[in-house]
């Protein structure tokens, strides 16, 4: 009998070898990761969490001792018995004396493949047995997307689910125009688990069928050479500029499709004034366009023009939204294929990500999961999940978000469980800071991590081989049984043991487990989701024998053309707008008179760009993306993370202009630094990044020194602010720094 796991970046075979048990990508992906098949290494294991631990000064002074001493005090291990009453009393104290609303819970992350022992859900069901706490909504990668697309197309949810599939792109695409690439290493990972990484394969196929590949961008390294893209180099955060200036040419030598935008869509008219100039004066030209992005205005207008006559697919990377006004790259990207009038015809129309997952551009259909039921929270308030310091420094304070003026809660209590904040969060000396002012914050963790070193009680959870669930993920295909593949190490337990143990403390324990031990949750779970699949005519094996197989291959859907249905007939199948249309112009977002995201797509300069007057003192562009060994800060100590650092430490791309002005050679140790703080790297000069731009990976755990990380880490220097008030996403990648040589 074969056993599995699955993992975000890829299902592994469980094998025991002579030197014992090892991981293996499964024999049927024909280009898998090598991230975490060290996972039950002594390296990786000898930074686990073993015991509970308690920091000094909360063990002897209580709720809001020394915060500002978190990070920096040593922990007492204490017995499982006392870490749990512990926690259990500071819960009751302050839901007691502040009310549920005090406890924020957080766990935001990736923290497993597995549909029980997922830590989020863990926690969050615990939470709402006791009466609630404070939620989040949205994510650091999609956070301008997630608020912005349903107002002018569909939410992101269901965008992800519907793009275009990579057969019938290769089938039916002449031109695929990308703005940020489509970047292999991110699509490395999938939510639900890889079963087959599509992306290296389905590049070729449509590059053999003829398509070409037009990237877009300050570096040319984000799409496979097999794709043969041509690069156009635009800085940093102008794309909304690049894009505004293709909408101006379709629409002034008529090649917009005017009876694709009278049918399918709405408030194009007052786009078009707004590309004229109009208003305020200034056409979106390419001559405009030209000076804002660094791209010859001759790039620009020929680009038009073939976007016209070809089938063409427009899309733009995740990372484009994660700047100042990223709300403005969706709405543009979405009028931009709606001027092109490919939208519902395979091979054309838009994406928001390809690339970004492996989910993306794949047949997989969703299907109904097994998932552990959350309960209901009686606690209404909420905060976007990029405010989180925000909320913690300025209690009571008043921000706008999508239409609404909310409050930021008084937060005493922060429970994590299953992420780490201090990789996703930005300035990250300000969210230390942030951090101590909570009473209290408890940490399910199974490594030493930054998030767990600036905690005051750290529970130490298992790892997902050292448990059994189940892994599901039917937009990727499959069912698996997760087996495991090694016991708990020293002291650790899981989520659900965890809080079992708590929840028996404060008298909710039924509740919380309906009586049901894992086990008998796991068992429950699959056989519930097997009686819904088969109302959608899956018929799954029952759960003994799905236990023995493994491994379950679910069903695929056929081609998939983006909005199809809605171009045929958009009165039969309108979309979730007010309208029921393309939203190229918004009255509702209109309404809001927000000063910055106007009613269409504008054009608005980012507070941190080259073209800001800060670049005279941080002259650099740094754009923080996804790492290639490692999934957000996962396994940062592994094989696969160390492997692309240079003698211990992450790289630095930086062009040879650049470079060669700083007297850097490869592989110098270099400081990059702004207003809020420092980090160290080692120089890294190529001709794929273009000059005044500079590129370190996000992951590297956090280890401050003062203000500066000696790790690497690109969340020292990037802002804390939102997006815009419509959406207050993540705008990690509007910073300006600059390197020296150390």
């Amino acid at each position: 009998m074969r056993r599995y796991t699955s993992t975000h970046w890829g299902l592994r075979e469980i094998v025991e070898e002579a030197g014992g048990t090892v991981l293996r990508p499964v024999d049927e992906d024909p280009h898998p990761s090598a991230i975490g098949l060290d996972q039950l290494s002594p390296d990786l294991q000898s930074l686990r969490v073993r015991r509970p631990a308690v920091r000094e000064s909360w063990l002897k002074g209580g709720p809001g001792a020394a915060g500002e001493q978190r990070g920096n005090e040593p922990f007492i291990e204490v017995e499982w018995d006392q870490a749990l009453d512990l926690v259990a009393a500071e819960l009751d104290r302050v839901r007691k004396t502040h009310g549920n609303g005090a406890i924020y819970g957080g766990s935001y992350g990736w923290a497993s493949a597995g549909r029980f022992h997922h830590a989020q859900g863990q926690l969050h069901r615990f939470l709402n047995t006791i009466g609630g706490y404070v939620a989040h909504r949205n994510s650091y990668s999609l956070g301008a997307a997630h608020v912005i697309l349903p107002h002018v197309v569909m939410r992101m949810g269901t965008l992800m689910e519907a793009h275009t599939d990579w057969q019938t792109l290769a089938e039916h695409c002449e031109l695929f125009v990308t703005f940020g690439g489509v970047p292999e290493k991110n699509a490395q990972v999938s939510p639900g688990g890889v079963l087959r990484h599509h992306l290296p394969g389905a590049l070729g196929r449509m590059r053999a069928a003829g398509v070409e590949f037009v990237n877009i961008g300050p570096v040319a390294d984000n799409i496979a050479k097999v794709a043969q893209a041509e690069w156009i180099p635009a800085r940093p955060n102008t794309d909304t500029a690049f894009m505004l200036a293709l909408a101006h040419v379709l629409l002034e030598e008529d090649l917009h499709d005017r009876a694709f935008l009278a049918s399918h869509c709405v408030g194009f008219d007052r786009f078009a004034a707004y590309l004229r100039g109009e208003a305020d004066g200034q056409p979106k030209s390419p001559d405009w366009a030209a000076r804002i992005t660094g791209a010859p205005a001759q790039s620009i207008r020929g680009l038009a023009r073939r976007m016209a006559s070809r089938r063409t697919m427009v899309n733009m990377a995740w990372s484009l939204q994660r700047a100042d006004h990223g709300e403005q790259p969706c709405w543009a990207v979405v009028a931009l294929a709606a001027m092109l009038g490919q939208i519902g015809l395979p091979g054309g129309g838009f994406g928001v990500g390809y690339g970004a997952a492996n989910v993306i551009g794949g047949r997989g259909r969703r299907l109904p999961a097994p998932t552990l039921p959350q309960g209901h929270n009686p606690v209404q308030d909420f905060i976007p999940v990029a405010r989180i310091a925000d909320m913690l420094l300025n209690p009571g304070a008043r921000y706008p978000y999508d239409g609404e003026t909310r409050t930021y809660p008084d937060i005493r209590l922060v429970y994590w469980a299953g992420g780490n904040p201090f990789h996703h969060h930005q300035d990250l000396n300000r969210l230390r800071h942030a951090w101590s002012k909570p009473d209290t914050i408890v940490v399910n963790e199974q490594y030493w991590t930054a998030t767990a070193r600036h905690a005051d009680i750290v529970l130490p959870a298992t790892l997902a081989l050292e448990r059994e669930d189940i892994g599901y993920a039917g937009l990727e295909g499959h069912l698996v049984w997760m087996s495991r593949a090694a016991p708990p190490l020293a002291e650790a337990r899981d989520d659900f043991t965890i809080f079992a143990g708590l929840a028996g403390r404060l008298g909710v324990q039924q509740d919380f487990t309906e009586g049901r031990a894992a086990d008998d949750w796991l068992r429950h779970l699959y056989d519930d989701s097997r009686q819904r699949m088969l109302g959608e005519g899956v018929a799954l094996p029952d759960f003994d024998s799905f236990r023995e197989a493994g491994l379950v291959k679910l069903p695929v859907d056929d081609p998939i053309v983006l909005l199809q249905d809605f171009r045929a007939d958009p009165r039969a199948h309108p979309l979730d707008t007010p309208s029921g249309r393309i939203e190229i112009s918004s009255e509702r977002i209109a309404a809001m008179g927000l000063a910055d995201c106007g009613p269409h797509p504008m054009w608005f300069p980012p507070r941190e760009w080259l073209g800001a007057a800060a670049a005279e003192t941080w002259p650099l562009h740094l754009l923080s993306d996804q790492p290639r060994g490692k999934l957000h800060s996962q396994l940062d100590a592994g094989a696969a993370s160390r492997a692309e650092r240079h003698d211990g430490h992450e790289r630095l791309w930086i062009s040879p202009a650049d470079a060669a002005a700083r007297g850097l050679a490869r592989g110098d140790l270099v400081e990059i630094a702004n207003s809020r703080g420092r980090s160290l790297a080692r120089a890294w000069p190529d001709a794929r990044i273009m000059a005044g731009t500079v590129r370190l990976a996000t992951g590297a755990w956090f280890r401050p020194e003062g203000d500066r990380d000696l790790a690497g880490n690109p969340n020292v220097l990037t802002a804390d602010r939102g997006t815009s008030g419509l959406a207050q996403g993540s705008a990690a990648q509007s910073c300006l720094v600059e390197v020296t040589r150390l």
